[in-house]
C-alpha cells in the first residue's frame, strides 16, 4: 500500500481505542512529566543531564507510540561538527523519533508562537531553542538572522522539517527556503534527512496510533559555500532533491 492509499484506508477500530486509552494519556503524562523535570531542574542541572532527559523522552514516547527506530547513514553526521538538519514532515511522531535517534545533539527551530504554549513553551524557552516571530516579512527575516548567528557562534545543529507543516497526503511536499537561508546566512553544511514510517504509525490529522517500523536516512551534508542569499531558491532544491532521493533509497 502507498502512503498516498493510507489517506483513503480506514484505520482498525482496535486502532482507535487503544490509542484514546492507552497511547494518547501515556503520551501526554510522560511528555508533561520530563518537560516538568527538565524545566525544573535547568536553573541548576544544564548541559548533559538536559541532553539525557531530552533523548530519554524521546525513547520514551517512541516505545509507547510502538515506534520500532532503525538509522541509515549515521556516520554521515560527524560528532563536533554542527549543521542545519533539514527533513521532510510526515507526523507527530517525526519529533520523538528525531530525538531518539539523531546522533547529533540539536535544537529545533520553531515559530515563536510556541513559547505561550504550557509545558512546550516553558521547554522551549529554558532548552534555548530558536525561534522565529512571523508577525511581519521584517521580523521574520531579523529572527532568522538571529538563529543563523547563534548557529554559528554557538555551533548548534538545528533542525527545521522544510515543508512548514505535516504532509497531508504522506507524500513530500515544497520545500519552504528557510532551511537554505539559515545554512547560507551562518555557513553551516545542511544535511538532508528522510524519515520514512512514521506516516504508517500516525497520518497527519488522524489519532490512531498504530505500531510499526521507522527508517531514518542520513545523506551526505551539502556545503552552502558558494551560494548567497540570493542563490537561495538553487540551495532549497537541491536539498529538496536530496531528501526525495534519500526517500526513494
Amino acid at each position: 500500500m502507498t502512503r498516498a492509499r493510507a489517506l483513503n484506508s480506514p484505520r482498525p477500530t482496535w486502532g482507535y481505542i487503544r490509542s484514546w486509552l492507552y497511547t494518547i494519556p501515556v503520551a501526554s503524562l510522560a511528555t508533561a512529566a520530563l518537560i516538568t523535570t527538565a524545566v525544573t531542574t535547568a536553573v541548576f542541572a544544564t548541559g548533559p543531564w538536559q541532553a539525557f532527559l531530552y533523548r530519554l523522552w524521546g525513547t520514551t514516547v517512541c516505545a509507547i507510540f510502538g515506534a520500532r527506530v532503525r538509522v541509515r547513514g549515521a556516520e554521515n553526521l560527524q560528532p563536533g561538527q554542527n549543521y542545519v538538519i533539514v527533513s521532510n514532515h510526515l507526523s507527530l511522531a517525526d519529533t520523538p523519533v528525531m530525538v531518539k535517534s539523531l546522533p547529533v545533539p540539536f535544537k529545533f527551530l520553531a515559530k515563536r508562537e510556541l513559547l505561550k504554549a504550557p509545558f512546550i513553551g516553558w521547554y522551549l524557552n529554558r532548552a534555548g531553542h530558536l525561534t522565529v516571530d512571523r508577525a511581519s516579512l521584517r521580523s521574520s527575516i531579523q529572527s532568522m538572522n538571529e538563529c543563523a548567528r547563534l548557529i554559528r557562534e554557538k555551533s548548534l545543529s538545528v533542525l527545521i522539517f522544510a515543508e512548514g507543516t505535516r504532509s497531508l497526503t504522506g507524500e513530500i511536499q515544497p520545500f519552504k527556503d528557510g532551511a537554505a537561508y539559515l545554512s547560507i546566512q551562518s555557513g553551516v553544511p545542511a544535511a538532508p534527512v528522510a524519515i520514512v514510517g512514521t506516516w504508517d504509525l500516525l497520518p497527519a490529522k488522524d489519532s490512531c496510533f498504530l505500531p510499526g517500523d521507522v527508517e531514518l536516512r542520513i545523506g551526505e551534508p551539502l556545503s552552502p559555500e558558494g551560494y548567497t542569499i540570493r542563490d537561495r531558491p538553487a540551495f532549497t532544491a537541491l536539498l529538496e532533491e536530496r531528501v526525495k532521493g534519500l526517500l526513494n533509497a
